[in-house]
């Protein structure tokens, strides 16, 4: 099973930045798309951003303009740029990779990191 490692949470002030990272590692299947979910408190995980291999991004309304995700396929990792950040972003920020084995879809998930935004 793939594993997943966050890092890059914190807490910022309204406007700030914060650049997520999350490294696949032990990769037992060809990942196809990278992203990002979140979960505010007291509401259910959403996407964020995610992106396939060839560079494919799809974007929450909520985030468009503000949020840019990146990907490395050759250090299997996956990055947000988070800018203009406003108190409605704080949530648990978790790391998703899906890839595609024996025709089973196959999703991993990380751990999750805490992003904290102050006005």
């Amino acid at each position: 099973q793939v594993q997943l490692e966050e890092s890059g949470g914190g807490t910022v002030q309204a406007g700030g930045s914060l650049r997520l990272s999350c490294k696949a590692s032990k990769v037992t299947f060809s990942i196809n798309t990278m992203g990002w979910y979140r979960q505010r408190p007291g509401m259910q995980r959403e996407l964020v951003a995610k992106i396939t291999s060839d560079g494919r991004a799809t974007y929450a309304d909520s985030v468009k303009g503000r949020f840019t995700i990146s990907r490395d396929n050759a250090k299997n990792t996956v990055y947000l740029q988070m800018n203009s950040l406003k108190p409605d972003d704080t949530a648990v920020y978790y790391c998703n990779a899906e890839g595609w084995v024996s025709g089973i879809l196959r999703t991993a998930w990380g751990r999750g990191t805490q992003v904290t935004v102050s006005s």
